[in-house]
């Protein structure tokens, strides 16, 4: 019994050598071995061969097209004598409304990103008409790889980075207030949020550098995973703001407050908006804290589009400093779809995943102007980070993931309607519509 046990024991120590030696320590001082750089150019030759040998079925089943409704019955009107509405013009909106039941663009930003081929991973939203036996035995290699051979790796890394988070944050935050113990608290911060990104094979290309920013602002950026925040803190910390937790989280969380002011609610303070605002322009008005990291979406999109901004952070005041993130989903699929996964089994989708390849594009600061106010502000903002990012630019509000359309929401509805089937020329007002034509349901 004594060598098999032996045989594991120096197995082990290897492993953790190896781990600390060519993992760890590189990743806690920033700097890379060019392991995972070499990894991801073989995957991006492998997926380039599985495309070539994949023949996908195509299945449209909604063909839009492009300009707006007000546009295309312009264009309707426009071709028959006096252009008034007929009663033929039902079947336009008959059309536009069967396609919205069948794919509304809101409820594709909380769906999975479609790819252009199967990216060898179990789970795809495709399918494929046939796979050779040497894609098979790709796959098969794959599966292997990720599951045998990476999942341990990144499990222990995830292990020995929460401890080390733990740990280092509760003895720096025995020290005295001092710019010793902030740079302290920041090393120990980045480093814990460095072992995690190489536990993800994360490959993180960041642009503009500096537009990074800067203490006493406010960063808000596009959301589409948990994971956005150790993307953003492998560059630079950054105080974090939620809501307190019980359990393991709120392990971590007590122990990350003691060495940084992070800025953590209970469940009764979230609810009252001042005292929310109130505690954010505090900790802004400080120029010596750490910028605020703020997802003003308030829930997580698949990483095709950027939804309304919530206008609360615009209101605190100070500098906006917008981050656009756009994930490359070849490698995996970093969105969470918390109605579908809870937090565990996402993360064990993300860490049985080939890998994280993500762009951050830090963009100039932005300050409220004179004539706006904060929902004009954060629609600014939304737009410029959904231009940078290649990403779309939608005005629906996130919270309809799990709320029913707001009662304002669909009198614009109506409204818009309204005017056009009375024309351009016609009344607008809602009242006006005829009685038969009631868009409420």
């Amino acid at each position: 019994m004594e060598d098999p046990w032996g045989t594991a024991l120096a197995l082990f120590q290897v492993w953790i050598s190896v781990l600390l030696c060519l993992v760890m320590l590189p990743a806690m001082f920033g700097l890379s071995l060019g392991v995972t750089g070499v990894y991801i150019q073989i995957l991006v030759q492998i997926l380039e061969v599985s495309r070539h040998m994949l023949l996908f079925l195509a299945q449209w089943i909604i063909h839009r097209d492009g300009g707006s409704m007000a546009q295309e019955m312009l264009e309707v009107r426009g071709s028959r004598p006096g252009g008034d509405f007929t009663l033929g013009d039902v079947f336009y909106f008959y059309k536009k409304g069967m396609e919205s039941l069948v794919d509304d663009q809101v409820t594709q930003c909380f769906s999975s990103e479609e790819l252009a081929s199967w990216n060898l991973l179990t789970r795809t939203n495709q399918n494929f008409r046939y796979i050779s036996l040497r894609l098979t035995v790709i796959w098969g290699v794959g599966v292997f790889v990720r599951y045998c051979l990476l999942f341990p790796l990144r499990i222990t890394l995830a292990t020995i980075s929460f401890t080390w988070l733990v740990i280092s944050t509760t003895l720096v935050g025995f020290l005295p207030e001092t710019s010793a113990k902030h740079w302290l608290s920041e090393v120990a911060h980045l480093m814990f949020y460095r072992i995690c990104a190489r536990g993800l094979s994360a490959t993180i290309r960041y642009h503009n550098k500096e537009n990074r920013p800067k203490k006493g602002g406010i960063c808000v950026a596009n959301h589409t995973t948990p994971i956005d925040i150790i993307i953003l803190a492998n560059d630079r910390c950054y105080a974090m703001v939620g809501q307190v937790h019980g359990g393991l989280m709120g392990v971590i969380q007590r122990s990350m407050v003691r060495s940084c002011p992070h800025v953590w609610f209970e469940r009764t303070e979230m609810k009252d908006r001042n005292t929310v605002t109130n505690r954010l322009r505090e900790h802004v008005t400080c120029e010596d804290k750490l910028p605020i990291l703020i997802f003003p979406e308030g829930t997580c999109i698949n990483n095709t589009s950027v939804m309304m901004f919530k206008k609360g952070s615009f209101e605190i005041g100070g500098t906006i400093y917008p981050v656009a993130i756009k994930y490359d989903p070849r490698f995996g699929d970093a969105f969470w779809n918390s109605a579908k996964y809870n937090m565990v089994s996402y993360l064990l989708r993300t860490m049985t995943s080939w890998a994280i390849v993500v762009n951050v594009w830090y963009l100039p600061p932005m300050t409220r102007l004179d004539q706006e106010d904060a929902s004009q502000f954060a629609q600014r903002v939304k737009s410029a980070i959904a231009l940078k990012g290649g990403l779309i630019d939608m005005a629906w509000d996130g919270g309809l993931k799990r709320a029913r359309v707001k009662d304002s929401l669909k009198e614009e509805q109506q409204k818009m309607y309204s005017s056009m089937i009375v024309g351009p020329d016609g009344p607008s007002d809602l009242a006006a519509t005829p009685p038969l034509l009631d868009l409420q349901d």
